[in-house]
């Protein structure tokens, strides 16, 4: 992806783009001189946020992009203005001409890829895109891996299920397996019942694309373990508690977990974190079929608590319990779990600030540090020890529905049952899905928290 929206240096006729705050630009109207500050002026360019200004130079060439980055310079302002540019600026070359620190450069860099991906999963020829210099302080190679594990993800995630379902989920983390040398193991259909992953099967069972747990390892066994644990759920009917038509219609993205945790493994594999890297998914299809499983049954789990299902649409959770107890037998110092889990999630914080949930309270500072820092938002939701009684079972050990209310909470208590006590452990319920259009951001499948979670490994674990 990089090599379509960067070059290595400035190139002939490239054209230079200032960034201004409101603040700054009277000043730089004024070295500019009177005739092009007429021209901004009539323009009605006052540099609020993701806007920019076109000016004009001899013989009918561009001499600036003005590009405004409203009150303050930020991660924010970065991320949005250099976005809103390589959407919307003609095809040609470009090269910022401010001066930014390496971490604001390392910004502008990836809110100039974020603006200019383009879905190319069919091969089609996209629009032409401008280009841009990598700005000078950028770290590039860092930068580059964030871009394309966030491409990565979003592709994944904006591939249609007909042609993203449980086998091409796979063909996907082996192709990413074989580019970075990882071992790589499947257990497929009833095989995970042989293998004593009876969760994953009992919700794969009623696709004829059969259900499979996608084991990736790479590094060196003598470095700390992070595990990444990824629902892979390529399309969620609701099983019999069947979902209405307007709630189904994004379901393709309900793999959106196991999208993020190989965007996420392809970051930490391409800048060689010294860690031993799993990578957990279970993929499955959540149908309706006579041999689907039904609200009222009672089925197994690989830690041995039986789960009485109280909704078939609570999937998501069940095929967790198996990677995540899975996951707790290696003993790792890390585990994080990303899931487009819950409705509820976006009804207590929208589609952009996904909740997270942990225990552990240095990671928890961690995490909203680096969140802070990316601009790559998230926030911290409480696991609430009293909402255990709310998924505590009748006839099994454990419910997977949790009553009418905190469903992101008593979902993340769920799946904590399936953690070791005094596991370090993160649970992030995402949405994966930009619902509005916004500079730099179009409508479409969304990378979250990736750079973040990326920061907070490299401080808690390395």
């Amino acid at each position: 992806m990089t090599d379509n929206l960067f070059l290595d240096s400035v190139a002939r006729n490239s054209t230079p783009i200032a960034l201004v705050t409101k603040s700054e630009l009277e000043g730089w109207l004024e070295e500019q001189g009177k005739t092009t500050a007429n021209w901004v002026n009539n323009n009605g360019f006052t540099a609020s946020e993701a806007s920019h200004c076109v000016v004009p130079g001899r013989a009918g060439k561009i001499a600036h992009i003005l590009a405004g980055l409203g009150e303050e310079l930020s991660p924010e302002s970065l991320l949005a203005t250099m976005g809103g540019l390589a959407e919307s600026l003609q095809p040609g070359k470009y090269h910022l001409e401010t001066d930014l620190a390496a971490h604001e450069a390392d910004l502008a860099a990836i809110g100039w890829a974020q603006g200019g991906y383009q879905f190319d999963f069919y091969g089609k020829p996209g629009k032409e895109r401008p280009q841009l210099t990598w700005p000078e302080a950028c770290h590039r190679e860092p930068t580059k891996a964030c871009i394309d594990g966030a491409a990565l993800t979003r592709t994944l995630v904006d591939v249609p299920a007909n042609d993203m379902g449980p086998e091409e989920l796979q063909d996907a983390a082996l192709k990413l397996a074989e580019q970075f040398e990882a071992e790589h193991k499947i257990i497929l259909d009833t095989d995970l019942l042989d293998q004593n992953f009876p969760a994953i099967y009992e919700v794969g069972k009623g696709s004829d694309r059969r259900p499979r747990l996608i084991n990736l390892e790479w590094g060196d066994p003598k470095d700390p373990r992070v595990a990444l644990v990824g629902k892979g759920v390529c399309f969620d009917t609701g099983g019999y508690n069947l979902k209405p038509g307007g709630a189904m219609a994004l379901m393709k993205k309900d793999m959106g977990g196991a999208a993020h945790v190989l965007g996420l493994a392809h970051m930490i594999m391409a800048n060689k974190l010294p860690v031993r890297l799993q990578v957990l998914i279970p993929a499955v299809e959540n149908s309706v079929s006579g041999n689907a499983f039904r609200p009222g049954d009672i089925i197994k789990s690989r830690k041995g608590s039986d789960i009485e299902i109280g909704n078939t649409d609570a999937e998501g959770r069940l095929v967790l319990s198996d990677a995540l107890t899975l996951a707790c037998e290696q003993k790792p110092e890390l585990i994080i779990d990303f899931a487009t889990l819950t409705g509820a999630a976006r009804s207590a914080l929208g589609p952009d600030v996904p909740p997270f949930y942990t225990d552990d309270s240095k990671l928890a500072r961690c995490l909203a540090d680096q969140a802070t820092y990316w601009a790559d938002p998230l926030w911290r939701l409480p696991l609430w020890k009293s909402y255990n009684a709310s998924i505590k079972g009748t006839l099994g050990d454990i419910r997977n529905d949790g009553g009418p209310f905190a469903g992101s909470i008593t979902a993340a208590l769920f799946l904590q049952h399936f953690v070791e006590p005094n596991t370090k452990w993160a649970h992030l319920d995402i949405y994966a899905w930009n619902p509005n259009k916004r500079p730099g951001r179009v409508v479409g499948a969304a990378a979250q928290c990736l750079r973040t979670v990326y920061g907070a490994i490299c401080e808690t674990v390395l």
